[in-house]
This record gives C-alpha cells, structure tokens and sequence, in this order.
C-alpha cells in the first residue's frame, strides 16, 4: 500500500513532469553518493591518512553533499526558468568545496593520498555548478577554482609538474561528471519545450481555422453590404424628391438581404457540417503529426446516409480533438462497421493516465446530445489499462437522419 500512492502521483504525470521527476532524482542520486564515494576511497587508504584528515573528509563530504543537493534543487528550477540563479548557494558550495580540498591536501602528508582525493571532492561540486550556470560560465568558474587549488598542492610539497598533472586529472573528471549533469537538465528543459510548442500549435490550429471562417464570412457579406448601403442611400434620396423609385431600390435592398441571409446559413451550414472522409483523413494527418500511429478501419461508408456520414465526423473530429488533449497516446484504431442497419464506430487509444480521464471535458457531453437527436449513443466501455474507448451506436433507420442537417 505504501508504493501505491507514489505510483498513482507518477501514472497522474504528463511526459514533461514525468521527465523532470526522472532527470530531477537522478541528480539528487548523483551527487548524494559523494560521502560514500569519499569516504570508501578513504577508508581503502586508511593507513595512510591521519585521524584529522579522516575528519576533514567526512564534515567535507557531508557538508558538499548537503550544499550541492540544495543547488542542484534550486539550479534545476532555475535552468527551467521558475526562479532567479541560486547565487548564494553557489558561492556556499564553492566555499565548502574550496575549503575541503585545501584542509585535505595539507593534511594529507607530502605523498599523493591526500592529493588524490580532490577529485572526487570537486567532481561532485562542479557537478551542480554546470545547472546553474551557462556552459561557458560554468567552465570559466571551474577553470578559476582550479587555480586557486593549484597553490595548495604546491603547499603540500608537490613539484610544478606533478601539481599540473593533478590539476589535469581533476579538470577531467569535473567536465565529465559536469557534461552528465548539464545534459540531464537540458533533456528536461527540451521536454518541457517541446510541450510547450504542442499545445501551441494546437492554438494555432485552432486561430488559423476562425481566421478562414472569417474570411469566409467577409466574403460573403462585403460586398452585399456595400451594396445594400449605397441602394439604402439612393432610396433615401429618391423618397426625398418624391420619386416612386424609392420603393423599388427599397425592394431591392430586402432581396440583397435575403441573399445575404441565405449565403450566411450556406457557410456556416458548411461549417458546422463534417465530412466523414475529410474528417478520417484529418485525424489520421493530425494523429500522425503528433507521433502517434493512426489505424482507420473502414467498412462501407459510401453506403451511408449523408447525414449519417456528417455525424459520424462530428464524432471523428471529437474523438481526435479528445485523443490529443486528455492522453499521451502513442497509438489509435478507427473502426468502422456498418451492417443491420446501425453504424458502429470504435475510436480506442493507449496513454491515458489517471487524473486525465478520457472523458473529460464537455466535448463528449456535447457530442453526446448532437447523437441523441439522431437516436445514437455514446459509451466510453473499458478498455484495460492505460487504455481509453469510445463507441458511437447510430441507428441508420431513424427519422431524423433523412433529413439534411440543421445549420442551427
């Protein structure tokens, strides 16, 4: 029962918040082994180094691994852009990190023990470092710690040469551990952006497609319009001097706007009527475009009542719309099935995570009353795990669907 709950939190997640999660605690596991990496390399040299050394170690490693996980925690939320750099932290950790190694390397002896644990010390600093600040940042800070370290291991005894030669093995193995952690919060950041982009261009279908109906609507209208202003101004000025023309410009006028009213009905009848097949192709275009696999089963749809066919794409286009919003899916069957005298249509797709329920929304509940004039149905029956279905029943035989569909 304990790991139910954590497992339901993480089914709950979307691809982004799945992603940082993992990118977040894989950080957190990274820099917390510091104490058990230092202190198993100290304790296979024990012989070697003093009690106080020893010591050093510890409050180092213990004090580096707090400091570096509070870093890496804010670091991450910074490189996500929720909050300011972590600069304080940052120059905490440097100093602890600074401090360790110095204590270290002068009281490790004029042999290589003490030197040799340095690297793990700043590994595990730099680490944090290359989250919070930008790449070229972060290798210039480092590149300066370095040389601050540079005149402790001369302190200690070491040659210029050997010195430079530590200094090399320690630059290596930061750039290593910083590339790691760097490229972990960049993967994070690339989901999120990659979300972001998602939904988008989701708005973006959706303004480019008010934006033709617009147009549509301009077209329609402009020059009706126009006209019934300037015979409306002609008519005013015949009445004016008496001319029994008025009435006949006035005539006029109401015809252009009857025209104009029934032109209106025709474009949003167009609009607001779906076509099965433009709506199959469209999902299976727009599925695809968002990486997911599109199979459309199909039986003898051109057998179809127009009507029947308009309603079955109103449901297509819902069900899409509905896929593409409420689950992460990676795949989705249309099926299709006509026969004895009902169309069956069967929309089922995988990713769906608990607190994103397929039917949420009020598309399905509208989708649902537009069904119910016709006599059709809408069910969302199980599906198993992580899986949603939706089933539309429309009976081919009821009344309504010998009639042309209401623009209204």
């Amino acid at each position: 029962m304990e790991l139910a709950h954590p497992l339901r939190r993480w089914h709950a997640q979307g691809k982004p918040q799945r992603t940082e999660l993992y990118v977040r605690w894989s950080l957190y596991i990274a820099v917390g082994v510091e104490p058990l990496a230092v202190l198993g390399t100290a304790v296979g040299q024990a012989e070697k180094l003093s009690v106080l050394t020893l010591q050093v170690l510890a409050l180092g490693a213990l004090t580096g691994t707090v400091l570096s996980l509070l870093v890496v925690r804010a670091g991450l939320a910074h490189y996500l852009g929720r909050r300011p750099r972590p600069v304080l932290l940052l120059a905490m950790s440097t100093t602890v990190a600074l401090a360790g190694v110095w204590a270290v390397v002068l009281t490790g002896g004029n042999d290589l023990t003490g030197v040799s644990m340095t690297p793990l010390l700043l590994m595990f600093w730099f680490g944090p470092v290359t989250v919070v600040l930008p790449h070229r940042l972060s290798a210039a800070f480092g590149g300066i710690v370095l040389l601050l370290v540079l005149p402790a291991l001369l302190l200690a005894g070491l040659s210029i040469g050997t010195a430079l030669g530590a200094i090399t093995g320690i630059a290596l193995s930061c750039l290593l551990f910083g590339v790691t952690c760097r490229c972990s919060a960049w993967l994070s950041g690339v989901v999120w952006e990659l979300d972001g982009a998602r939904e988008t261009q989701s708005r973006l279908a959706v303004a480019e497609e008010r934006l033709r109906f617009s147009r549509d609507l301009h077209d329609v209208l402009g020059r009706n319009l126009t006209t019934i202003a300037l015979k409306s101004e002609l008519a005013a000025q015949l009445a004016r001097r008496g001319r029994p023309e008025a009435a006949d410009q006035m005539t006029e006028v109401q015809r252009i706007a009857q025209e104009s009213q029934r032109e209106v009905r025709d474009v949003v009848r167009a609009y607001r009527t779906a076509d099965l097949h433009a709506e199959l192709t469209g999902a299976r275009s727009v599925l695809r475009a968002a990486d997911v696999a599109c199979e459309v089963e199909l039986g003898s749809v051109d057998q179809l009542p127009v009507t029947a066919q308009s309603v079955l794409g109103w449901a297509v286009r819902e069900a899409t719309t509905n896929v593409l919003r409420h689950s992460e899916a990676t795949s989705c069957l249309i099926r299709l099935r006509v026969g004895g005298g009902q169309a069956l249509l069967e929309i089922e797709n995988d990713g769906v995570t608990e607190g994103r329920p397929g039917t949420a929304g009020t598309g399905l509940t509208g989708l649902r009353e537009r069904l119910a004039v016709y006599g059709g149905r809408l069910d969302t029956p199980p599906a198993g795990p992580g899986r949603f279905r939706l089933t539309v029943d429309l009976p081919l035989t009821a009344p309504a669907l010998s009639m042309e569909v209401s623009a209204g």
